[in-house]
């Protein structure tokens, strides 16, 4: 079989071998080839099928899978640039609803702090009051 090599002379390793078989029963079998036969038999004896159809199909069937592969790499890119947006987004706002909270406790605390000297200035009368009440009562007293 002069279109057949041992497949312990291609330097891979025995899983890589399987693979390698794998897909050459799947390229042939969907090219709808003859050679799938014969790339049995040859892998029942430890051979690698490399004819030019088998080859001429594998060549085409790693083509298909790699532009499978290179549809699925880009959805998933895509995917990934919008889940990251979408977070960033979301962080952002969640930094700006911060902001406004921070400063919405800060105009409060302005508030408070502004009610407290309103508070001090009602004490201060109701001392002065208290001052002027007992000196209307002491006066009082000495008539």
């Amino acid at each position: 079989m002069s279109s057949s090599v041992p497949d312990n002379q291609l330097g891979l390793s025995q899983s890589e071998i399987q693979l390698l078989r794998q897909h050459q029963q799947i390229a042939l079998s969907q090219a709808g080839s003859s050679s799938s036969r014969a790339a049995s038999h040859a892998s029942s004896q430890g051979r690698l099928l490399l004819d030019p159809t088998s080859l001429q199909a594998l060549s085409a069937h790693f083509d298909r899978l790699m532009y499978s592969i290179q549809q699925r790499w880009q959805y998933l890119t895509q995917q990934t640039q919008s889940a990251t947006q979408i977070q960033y987004d979301r962080a952002g706002n969640a930094i700006q609803m911060a902001d406004a909270e921070i400063a919405r406790f800060r105009a409060i605390l302005r508030e408070i702090d502004e009610l407290q000297v309103e508070f001090d200035k009602v004490r201060r009368i109701g001392e002065i009051v208290k001052g002027f009440k007992a000196r209307v009562e002491h006066l009082e007293r000495r008539i």
